[in-house]
């Protein structure tokens, strides 16, 4: 493991290589704190431009996007409360009033250093258990897989909560679209309506290309007639930025928090970071229930604080717990072949353009890409905080200047291009455009989109390995008589249950408590 990580510390020395890590890190947070974009939509529009550059240049800049844009959310969240992503919408609960309070760019400090200490606690984790996992999958057969997907399923329904049957659509939805196309097991089509286009199913590339990138068009379109959106934020981010600066005789400024600050959220960042790994490695948990867990936790161990009114652990623990979750959602794609989160499974895509596969042979067939991208993200992650408080201080009036109108049409010129570019198929630009109007339906009626993705890469993997156990045992008893099937068998109704059971059990030991 050790020669590994020297071998991808080796491939990132070179200047090339991490020049285009910077330049990763310094788009990731341009487009974190541009209200309405997202990691998402800039890793899918960028994939299929990827396809001409060396597989060493594509990971890094894709790796550098990942691990900041989470992190750039912030800035428009404390100075506008307005979330530049979803991963910093709970930083706005205490970063807008703290900057009310004059300390706005003493909390983007913060936030930016907390994301750091979370994405190097979660690259570290990525470096030491990604290989770990592999080298155990390696000796997974057709049930273990097969359990394995019905894992990740199981995790989406396990965590839906009170709109368990908009995941339940959701994920049915894609598992019906894995379906579409030639059977790998029978050779039957199934789905195609006589289109031969159809033959090889629906392609990830567009398809995400179509969820994310024309969604959020749609979405800059939608909200295009209000003022706000007309101007592009520009004369309310400038004059945040000015009353920031000069308020309080320039006390208020970005720098490196101090050491009593830091000592102070250093259980903050512990906790938070911990959480978000957590949920980083359990696929469809995702950032969302990561901030939110963490600021949850923060406010029961400090009841004396009013959380809401300009708390900094209110501020440190969300963005410790985002940024958690970015190399660790890759520990079980890389080690397992299943996208922890959404973005993670874009990754899919472009280890697939490059001729490779995600899961435990990554590591043994092309073990140099395999720790490259995991020693990107340590060094992406220590790359981010000079740049993102050089960032802040000198950026953060000018980023929202951007007009939506030529900000959507640069975006929908890229999914356009990379879309036929993917395959050279015109056919792959009308999936784009229809995934697009999919998710736009997706939005509207608040059904999630994550549930959908994770099924549709799992489903032509469950469908085969499931198939492949029976042929081979000639009985479904397989998956409870191998050892870890079985426990996966165990984990996977756990998590399918404990929607129903938990609240009871809950109830029980309250029970118990008042009897005592």
């Amino acid at each position: 493991m050790l020669e590994n990580i020297l071998l991808g510390f080796s491939q990132l020395a070179d200047p090339i290589v991490l020049g285009t890590l910077f330049l990763g890190v310094l788009l990731g947070l341009t487009v974190g704190a541009l209200p309405g974009l997202n990691d998402s939509i800039t890793i899918a529009v960028l994939i299929p431009v990827t396809f001409g550059m060396k597989p060493t240049l594509a990971f890094a800049l894709l790796v550098g996007i990942y691990v900041s844009s989470a992190c750039g959310g912030s800035i428009p969240a404390v100075l506008l409360e307005i979330p530049g992503t979803a991963s910093a919408v709970v930083t706005a609960y205490d970063g807008y009033p703290l900057k009310q309070k004059g300390r706005g760019l003493e909390t983007l400090s913060i936030c930016m250093t907390s994301s750091v200490f979370g994405g190097i606690c979660s690259a570290l984790v990525l470096m030491f258990l990604s290989p770990l996992l592999a080298s155990v999958a390696l000796k997974f057969g057709p049930p273990e897989y097969f359990m394995l997907g019905m894992l990740g399923i199981a995790t989406v329904i396990g965590m839906a909560g009170k709109d368990c049957w908009k995941h339940f659509l959701s994920m049915t939805f894609g598992l019906w679209l894995s379906c579409i196309g030639v059977s790998t097991s029978t050779g039957m089509t199934r789905f195609t309506f006589g289109a031969m286009s159809l033959m090889d199913g629906i392609p990830l590339v567009p398809r995400m290309i179509g969820l994310f990138g024309i969604l959020s068009v749609l979405k800059i379109a939608e909200k295009a007639g209000t003022a706000q959106a007309e101007e592009g934020y520009t004369d309310e981010m400038q004059h945040a930025a000015a009353e920031e600066t000069h308020k309080h005789g320039g006390k208020d400024k970005v720098s490196f928090p101090s050491l009593a600050t830091c000592k102070r959220l250093l259980p903050t960042w512990l906790r938070a970071s911990a959480i978000g790994n957590v949920l980083g490695c359990l696929p469809g948990a995702g950032m969302t229930m990561a901030i939110f867990t963490a600021y949850d936790v923060e406010k029961r161990l400090h009841p004396e604080k009013e959380f809401g009114t300009g708390v900094i652990e209110g501020v440190a623990a969300p963005e410790a717990a985002n940024n958690a979750v970015v190399a660790s959602s890759m520990v079980p794609l890389l080690s397992l072949g299943i996208p922890g989160n959404s973005t993670a499974a874009l990754f899919i895509g472009a280890l697939t353009i490059h001729g490779m596969v995600a899961g435990p042979t990554l590591f043994t067939k092309n073990p140099d890409m395999a720790y490259l991208i995991i020693v990107a993200f340590l060094v992406g992650n220590i790359m981010m905080l000079p740049l993102a408080l050089l960032y802040c201080k000198y950026l953060a009036a000018q980023v929202l200047k951007l007009n939506p109108k030529v900000l959507s049409a640069a975006i929908i010129a890229l999914c356009m291009a990379g879309s036929y570019a993917y395959k050279n198929n015109p056919f792959h630009v009308g999936v784009a455009i229809a995934f697009g109007v999919i998710g736009y339906l997706f939005y509207k009626f608040n059904v999630p989109t994550a549930p959908f993705i994770l099924a549709s890469i799992l489903g032509g993997m469950m469908e085969a390995n499931f198939i492949n156990s029976l042929v081979y045992t000639g009985s479904a008893m397989v998956f409870l008589q191998r050892p870890i099937s079985c426990v996966l068998v165990i984990v996977s109704a756990v998590f399918i249950l404990w929607p129903w059971v938990g609240p009871i059990v809950k109830k029980l030991f309250k029970k118990e408590k008042t009897a005592v």
